[in-house]
């Protein structure tokens, strides 16, 4: 008998989205260090709209446009751009009621490469719990894609995906049925009670730690500070509750 659940699966990486993309009707992407995070905090902050930009020259022609733009690579800010994706950029006030532009290494790829596919949403730690209950009530096929490390696996992005993926199938309504996503819960268990101390010689917070970047670590590895959902309405981002869905 055919099983009448729906799915929520994890893609380790936009490398391995093709192998996905045409099952599943919610895309989450998820970049926990830093994109999604600064993008949740941007809404938090009561930013109007976000357009993720995957090219630089895309970037600037937004920049030469009037726009407010970060531009971030290799965990460092782009030089000639306002900021980079550092989550407490987007808590300046100036910011509020604008629509900023942004780019980055991993993330705004990912939301770029999963936008013709399904809805997309943005996933983090820090808005967690607001993501899955809200992930749970529309009752779809979700698939959580990690953007991970310039194609490749990394921890954080995956261990996110885990506890996504296991609030929806504790319910009862989700099931999971690829490798992957039973080795993002497990990773997730194994993390779940420390995220900073489990991460603690992950690439990524390496990389971080050598930019001096310590307080972002610790700010995107903090869940539930925010109950935004960010969702991609045509190229832009917007909060969930601005939507007609």
């Amino acid at each position: 008998m055919e099983d009448s659940r729906k799915r929520v699966e994890v893609c380790f990486s936009p490398y391995l989205y093709p192998l996905f993309k045409d099952e599943f009707d919610i895309i989450v992407v998820i970049d926990v260090l830093r994109a999604t995070s600064a993008i949740c905090a941007a809404f938090d902050n009561g930013i109007k709209s976000l357009i993720p930009v995957t090219s630089i020259e895309e970037a600037k022609e937004y920049q030469a446009k009037g726009y407010k733009v970060g531009a971030e690579r290799g965990g460092a800010i782009v030089e000639g751009f306002d900021f980079g994706n550092s989550p407490y950029s987007y808590m300046n006030p100036d910011l509020k009621g604008e629509t900023v532009v942004l780019s980055t290494t991993n993330g705004t790829k990912s939301i770029n490469i999963a936008k013709p596919d399904g809805l997309v949403v943005i996933g983090s730690l820090i808005n967690l719990d607001a993501l899955t209950e809200w992930l749970i009530q529309q009752n779809k096929n979700v698939l959580c894609l990690c953007s991970g490390w310039q194609n490749k696996f990394n921890l954080e992005d995956t261990i996110c995906a885990g506890a996504i993926s296991e609030a929806l199938v504790n319910t009862g309504d989700f099931h999971s049925i690829e490798d992957s996503s039973i080795a993002a819960k497990y990773l997730y268990i194994s993390a779940k009670d420390n995220y900073l101390g489990y991460l603690k010689s992950s690439s990524h917070r390496r990389r971080l730690i050598n930019l001096n970047l310590n307080e972002d670590i610790k700010y995107c590895l903090t869940p539930n500070q925010t109950n935004v959902i960010p969702i991609l309405k045509g190229d832009q981002l917007y909060e969930h509750k601005d939507l007609d869905l």
